[in-house]
């Protein structure tokens, strides 16, 4: 990466640079991008996923149960109008 570039990028950035850090970035920025190329590298396509190991659905579908019996929750409980009461807040 040139000096330009990071002098581009730095005045973007609203941020002021020596001419010493200049090329300490551009010589940063070029090892960066370097190790970047390895992703050139990496294969596309095809079979293969983001995820190593597959991925498979194990959840089963819902099924409608009742696990209490309402109409016994409901004898229990304090009700008015068909409503249910709870505790009074001061």
């Amino acid at each position: 990466m040139d000096v330009d570039t990071v002098r581009n990028v730095a005045r973007i950035a609203r941020l002021r640079l020596s001419p010493e850090e200049e090329r300490q970035f551009a010589q940063d920025l070029e090892e960066v991008l370097a190790y970047m190329a390895v992703l050139d590298e990496a294969p596309s396509g095809g079979e293969h996923d983001f995820n190593p190991v597959p991925v498979h659905d194990v959840l089963r579908e819902d099924v409608e149960a009742r696990d209490v019996d309402a109409d016994g929750l409901r004898d229990s409980m304090d009700i008015y109008q068909d409503l249910v009461r709870g505790p009074r807040l001061s």
